[in-house]
């Protein structure tokens, strides 16, 4: 049964609905596989009971049967840590929350149900998702499954080691600064960040003033993440910021025929250190539109480097939601995240100001690059995967790092609200993923998803998954 775990997220739901795969014996096949590479991947954080979970699928079974069955009908689902599922651990791997039950099911959760999904439980993420590198004090280590030495990623590293490692067939993702296309970049799977409010969040504890992150798919192919938009795209009483239905399905687009493109190539955004392996592998990537008979030219200049700018406002939207506890229980908290949010309370009103002003440099260079381009590549993260309990490099190959150096392509496109996907590129002299990042203009998902499906029939990925205990 662990082969059904291989297959992509449309394969196996198609088997599900014709009755050529049974929920059940799917059902038991995660649960083995959970029990068999919890010990090396440490990917689940929380499962519901066995029992229910088994229930859950006979009645799949039983509405198969009946000619009722929905898309994603009996399909195992992983939640991220970060995300509230009504009855389950909500911990935000944090030892503050630790015996924390969320009350309420978000609505990406609840349309993924609706559509016949079954929750299985938690996946890790670090503390409340404030690094790249997926540990926490309450949950331990993830592993990547492609080198158990080195870190999947993060914040959304627990559900990446679950879906690359084949241990569950969908999980749930969160972006905020690359939480999808980081862990998507370092086990080679595909994650599209969409325009902010594509897809609904909430109902949310605290409003979130840092407009940065959004939910989006993390999957085996990029097929199965435009099932998963066309089933999550959508507005919500509960998020304000949730854009109108897009009047399109995101999976019938991927059947069209691109259009000659312009295509805009930017090796490193003018700021950014890149491995020589890895800058060489996504410009030979790159290469693949020009052989599709697309314009790519290289994209000049870059947008401020807006690192530091980003983790302010991150610290201080965390100041705000755990002021109550400081600091009196400063000591619960992780030395590394605690110091984190800790410099927000150097927010002022002047530095406030100085982060909206660069956020309108940025836009600028956005507007400029997309009049002249349809899309933007680059890298997605510049280096290796770092060990799994870091930390990250100071330096590549004798060059110093940016700060926040692994979400250098990544972080610009949160603040800027563009979509942005990364796609398997290749491998690194350590036979590590590399992602290749496309970025398309605000509210044009679909556009970025069809690029990447062009550039996936050309450098098809799927199905050479890692092997892992």
């Amino acid at each position: 049964m662990e082969e059904l775990l291989r297959l992509s997220l449309s394969d196996l739901a198609e088997r599900l609905r014709g009755g050529r795969v049974s929920p059940v014996e799917l059902m038991e096949a995660v649960l083995a596989r959970i029990a068999a590479t919890q010990p090396t991947l440490n990917a689940f954080t929380a499962l519901r009971e066995r029992e229910a979970l088994l229930a859950d699928a006979r009645a799949a079974a039983a509405r198969i049967a009946r000619g009722e069955a929905r898309p994603l009908e009996g399909v195992p689902l992983g939640v991220k840590d970060l995300e509230a599922v009504a009855g389950l651990p909500h911990v935000h791997g944090s030892r503050i929350y630790r015996d924390r039950v969320a009350t309420v099911t978000e609505v990406q959760i609840e349309r993924l149900q609706a559509a016949g999904a079954i929750v299985v439980g938690k996946t890790n993420a670090p503390e409340f998702s404030y690094t790249a590198i997926t540990r926490n004090l309450v949950f331990g280590v993830t592993r990547s499954p492609w080198d158990l030495a080195r870190t999947p990623g993060g914040s959304s590293g627990g559900s990446a080691a679950a879906l690359a490692g084949c241990v569950c067939p969908l999980v749930t993702a969160s972006d905020g600064g690359g939480s999808i296309r980081i862990p998507a970049s370092f086990t080679g799977s595909f994650g599209l960040k969409p325009s902010f409010g594509r897809v609904p969040r909430g109902p949310l504890e605290h409003w979130d003033f840092g407009d940065t992150a959004v939910y989006g798919p993390l999957t085996k192919t990029v097929g199965d993440a435009a099932l998963l938009l066309d089933l999550t795209a959508g507005p919500s009483p509960w998020d304000p910021n949730s854009l109108p239905a897009p009047g399109l399905s995101y999976a019938a687009a991927l059947e069209e025929e691109l259009p000659e493109l312009r295509i805009g190539f930017s090796p490193d955004l003018g700021y950014a250190v890149v491995q020589s392996d890895v800058a060489a592998a996504v410009e030979d990537a790159a290469q693949v539109f020009a052989k599709l008979g697309h314009n790519l030219a290289p994209a000049p200049g870059g947008p401020p480097p807006l690192g530091r700018e980003w983790g302010m406002l991150g610290a201080f939207e965390l100041a705000a939601e755990l002021c109550e506890y400081l600091p009196e229980r400063e000591q619960e908290f992780g030395r590394g995240f605690i110091a984190g949010v800790k410099a927000g309370w150097k927010m002022t009103p002047e530095r406030w100001r100085e982060i909206g002003d660069q956020r309108v440099a940025l836009n600028r260079w956005c507007a400029e690059t997309f009049e002249r381009f349809d899309l933007l590549l680059t890298p997605t993260v510049p280096y290796d995967p770092p060990p799994a309990t870091g930390p990250f490099p100071e330096e590549i190959e004798g060059r110093r790092q940016p700060w926040a150096g692994v979400a250098s392509f990544t972080i610009p496109f949160n603040l800027s609200w563009h979509p942005a996907a990364t796609v398997r590129a290749g491998l690194s002299k350590r036979g590590l993923p590399i992602g290749l990042q496309i970025v398309g203009p605000r509210h044009r998902d679909d556009l970025v998803l069809r690029a990447a499906r062009a550039f996936e029939r050309e450098r098809p990925w799927h199905p050479h998954w890692p092997a892992v205990a």
